[in-house]
C-alpha cells in the first residue's frame, strides 16, 4: 500500500472546489464522462497506429448508481493508467495557486473547472470518498486502486480490476444523494451527454409485453454518437434537418430553414442553427443555442459567443477553439471568438441573400416572421445591416413586397413632396387606420405595412439610411399635408372666429387628452373632423415604452391634432348656427373688450423697452388692471361658446364620428353616440 500528499501549492482545494464551484456542481459527470470519452479515444488511436495489438471490444462508457449505497460508478474500457500514471495524472493537478485561482475568479466561476486541469476533482462537490479501480492497457500491467476521502491524504493499493480500463465510484455526501436517482443521472446525461462520440449505457432497454414493462438483457444506449452537425450537408436531406430539431426541440414549431455550418480554417466550427418562428412574440425565446466542444455540452449562454440579434436563433455550435473555461470578459476579447462570431453573422447574411436572389418567393412567404429577426440585427449590428439592405424587404398594405431599391422606384415619381423628399407612408394597423389608408389610396400613393414591435426604432433607422426621404404614419396627418405638393391655402375667417369654433368643438371631446385644434381647408370629400397624432410625438412615445431611453416623452399625456374641414358642408352649417345662434353675444363681448385692449396697447408703447424698475407704479398697476379685464371678458366668451359646444348634437356627432374612426369612443360616449344618432335619424 502506498500512501502520498495530492500535489497541489495549497491544502485549500477541497473547500475551493466544495464552496466556489458548488452552484456548477452537476457538471461532475459532465467531466469524468469526457475523461472517458478520452481515455477510449486514445485506445482507437493506439490501436489505429499499431502500437496496441489487442481487441478493442465493444468500446463503451458504462454508468450506473446504487441508492441504497449512495454511489455512482462510471466505468470506460479506454486507455487505463499504471500506478505510475495515476501519480502523474491524479496527484499532480495542474493548479497554480489556489490563492491566485480565489482572487481573480471568485466572481466569474462559470465551467472554469477544466481549465484548471480539475476535471476529475470536480467529483468532490458531490462526493465524500473517490475511488479509482485502473488497469492500463500495456503489457503486464497490474491494476491499481487510488482512493481518497476529500483532504490532500489519498491511499495506493493493488485494484481488482480485470480488464483494460477505469472505474471512477464516487461516494456521495448527505447534500448530494439525490445524483444516485435513476431520473437526475438521466437528466445529467440528457443534458451533457446526449452527443458524445462514443456510446453511453445507462440501464437496460425495456419494453412492454403483455401491460408489463419487462427489462431487457440489453445496455440502453443513451445518446447519439454521430449527430447530425458531425455529418456532410452533401448527406443530408431536408427532413434530416427537421426530424434533428424536433429531437432539440420537441415542442416548438417547425423552423423556417437552417445554415449548416463547416468550417475548419482558420478555426474550427461545425453546427446547425434555425430560424425559428417568432412572429407576435414580445418575449421572444433566448437561450436556444446549444455550445458544444467536441460533442460535450458547455452552455446555452452563447452572449458572448454570436452577436446579440442572433441569440434569437436556435440550434448547435460545436468549436474546439472556443476557451470555453474562463471568463466572460476574456471570452468576449478573444480573437478567435470574434472571428466565430464574424463568420455566423456572415453565413446568416449569405443564407437571407441566397434566399433573395433563386427562391423569392419563398422569402416572401417566410417573412413576417422573419421580419423581426431582421429588423433587430439590422437594430443592432451595423455590418448585418449593410449587408441586409440587399435582401431585406418591405411589405405595402396590399399585401405585396419589395427590395428597399424597387420600392424608392415605385413611389417616387408620386410621393415626392414640394421639398424633393421622397415620403415614405406606412401603417401600423389595416383595420385602424383603414379610412387613413383608403384617403392615400385614392391620391394613387402605397401604404408600407410596420407592425411589429420594433417598428417604432426601424422606421427611425432606415430614415437615417434612406437619402432624401422621411417617414410618417398614414394616420399622423391628412394626407395631403404628409405629402406636401403646394403650399395651402388658409381658411377665410377671422382669429376670433377661429378661436371660436376650436373653443365648441374642444368642449365637445372626451376629457383626458390634450387636443390641439385648428380650422383647415381639407377636401370636400375628406371627413368634417380628422383627427391625427403628431408623428414625431407618437413616434418617440412607442419607442419610449420599448425601453428606447425617451422616458420624458413617454410620461406626456396622450395629445392629439384635431383639424375641422372648413371646407364641408355639416362644418359650414355649424359655423351658420352658431352665427345664428351666437353672433349677437360674440359681438357684444367684442365690443366690450375693445377700449381695455386699446387703452392696454397705448400704455405698453408708454412703457416701451424701459426696465422693470423703470416703469411707474400706476403704469404697472394699469397694465395689471386691464389685461385681468380682458381676461375676464375672453373668459366669458369662451364658457359661451363651451356651453353651446356642449349642447350642439351635430358638432357632439362630427366629433363622435372622428373618433369612432379611430377606433377611441368607448363606454358611456359610445353609448351616447348610438342614443344620439337613433334620435337624428328619426
Amino acid at each position: 500500500m502506498h500512501k502520498g500528499t495530492i500535489g497541489v501549492t495549497t491544502e485549500n482545494i477541497f473547500p475551493i472546489i466544495k464552496k466556489f464551484l458548488y452552484s456548477d456542481h452537476e457538471i461532475f459527470l459532465r467531466e469524468l464522462v469526457s475523461n472517458s470519452v478520452d481515455a477510449i479515444q486514445k485506445i482507437k488511436s493506439l490501436s489505429g497506429s499499431g502500437e496496441f495489438k489487442g481487441e478493442l471490444g465493444d468500446l463503451r462508457i458504462k454508468i450506473s448508481a446504487d441508492e441504497k449505497k449512495n454511489t455512482i460508478t462510471v466505468s470506460d474500457n479506454g486507455i487505463g493508467m499504471t500506478e505510475e500514471e495515476v501519480q502523474k495524472y491524479i496527484n499532480q493537478i495542474a493548479f497554480s495557486s489556489a490563492g491566485e485561482f480565489l482572487d481573480k475568479y471568485k466572481d466569474q466561476l462559470n465551467n472554469i473547472i477544466g481549465h484548471f486541469g480539475l476535471g476529475f476533482y470536480s467529483s468532490f462537490m458531490v462526493a465524500k470518498k473517490v475511488e479509482i479501480q485502473t488497469l492500463s492497457w500495456s503489457e503486464g500491467a497490474e491494476p491499481v486502486k487510488w482512493s481518497c476521502e476529500g483532504n490532500p491524504e489519498y491511499q495506493i493499493t493493488k485494484g481488482k480490476r480485470k480488464e483494460r480500463g477505469t472505474d471512477i465510484i464516487l461516494h456521495l455526501d448527505d447534500e448530494s444523494k439525490e445524483y444516485a436517482q435513476e431520473s437526475k443521472i438521466n437528466y445529467l446525461l440528457n443534458k451533457y451527454c446526449r452527443f458524445l462520440p462514443v456510446e453511453i449505457a445507462f440501464g437496460k432497454e425495456k419494453e412492454w409485453k403483455e401491460g408489463k414493462e419487462i427489462e431487457l438483457d440489453r445496455d440502453k444506449i443513451i445518446n447519439d454518437t454521430t449527430p447530425l452537425w458531425t455529418k456532410k450537408p452533401a448527406d443530408l436531406k431536408e427532413e434530416d434537418y427537421m426530424e434533428f430539431y424536433r429531437k432539440l426541440y420537441p415542442a416548438q414549431e417547425d423552423p423556417l430553414f437552417y445554415i449548416h455550418l463547416n468550417v475548419d480554417y482558420p478555426f474550427t466550427l461545425t453546427g446547425i442553427l434555425y430560424f425559428p418562428k417568432i412572429k407576435d412574440k414580445v418575449e421572444v425565446s433566448r437561450n436556444k443555442i446549444q455550445l458544444y466542444c467536441n460533442q460535450v455540452y458547455v452552455t446555452d449562454s452563447v452572449e458572448s459567443i454570436v452577436p446579440d440579434f442572433l441569440t434569437l436563433l436556435h440550434g448547435v455550435i460545436d468549436s474546439p477553439d472556443i476557451p470555453l473555461n474562463v471568463s466572460r470578459s476574456y471570452l468576449q476579447s478573444d480573437s478567435n471568438v470574434k472571428k466565430i462570431s464574424n463568420h455566423i453573422t456572415k453565413k446568416v447574411a449569405d443564407r437571407l441573400e441566397d434566399l433573395f436572389k433563386n427562391e423569392r418567393t419563398k422569402l416572401e412567404e417566410k417573412w413576417d416572421n422573419l421580419k423581426l429577426f431582421i429588423e433587430y440585427g439590422m437594430l443592432s449590428d451595423e455590418k448585418f445591416s449593410e449587408r441586409a439592405e440587399k435582401f431585406a424587404l418591405l411589405k405595402s398594405c396590399d399585401e405585396k413586397f419589395f427590395s428597399y431599391d424597387e420600392y424608392r422606384k415605385l413611389i417616387e415619381p408620386t410621393q415626392t413632396d414640394k421639398n424633393k423628399r421622397v415620403v415614405y407612408l406606412y401603417s401600423t394597423n389595416k383595420q385602424d387606420q383603414y379610412s387613413y389608408i383608403e384617403s392615400a389610396k385614392s391620391r394613387g400613393y402605397d401604404v408600407l405595412l410596420f407592425d411589429s414591435q420594433l417598428d417604432a426604432h426601424f422606421v427611425n433607422h432606415l430614415e437615417s439610411k434612406f437619402k432624401d426621404s422621411t417617414f410618417a404614419r398614414v394616420d399622423s396627418d391628412h394626407i395631403d399635408k404628409l405629402v406636401l405638393k403646394e403650399d395651402r391655402s388658409l381658411p377665410d375667417i377671422s382669429a376670433d372666429e377661429m378661436s371660436d369654433i376650436t373653443n365648441a368643438f374642444e368642449a365637445a371631446l372626451p376629457q383626458g387628452p390634450h387636443y390641439s385644434l385648428t380650422v383647415e381647408n381639407l377636401g370636400e370629400n375628406d371627413g368634417a373632423v380628422l383627427i391625427t397624432q403628431s408623428e414625431f410625438m407618437r413616434r418617440y412615445r412607442e419607442m419610449s415604452a420599448l425601453g428606447g431611453g425617451m422616458n420624458f416623452y413617454g410620461s406626456l399625456p396622450e395629445s392629439y391634432n384635431i383639424a375641422i374641414n372648413n371646407n364641408h358642408p355639416i362644418i359650414n352649417k355649424i359655423f351658420e348656427d352658431k352665427r345664428e345662434k351666437l353672433d349677437d353675444s360674440v359681438n357684444e363681448f367684442s365690443k366690450k373688450v375693445e377700449e381695455p385692449k386699446s387703452r392696454l396697447e397705448e400704455i405698453k408703447a408708454r412703457i416701451g423697452s424701459k426696465k422693470a424698475d423703470e416703469v411707474e407704479t400706476a403704469d404697472k398697476d394699469e397694465k395689471e388692471r386691464l389685461e385681468e379685464e380682458i381676461r375676464i371678458i375672453n373668459d366669458q366668451r369662451k364658457t359661451l361658446l363651451t356651453n353651446y359646444g356642449k349642447g350642439s348634437d351635430l358638432i357632439k356627432q362630427v366629433c363622435d364620428l372622428a373618433l369612432l374612426s379611430n377606433g377611441m369612443l368607448k363606454g358611456e360616449e359610445l353609448s351616447s353616440f348610438i342614443k344620439r344618432s337613433l334620435s337624428l335619424i328619426k
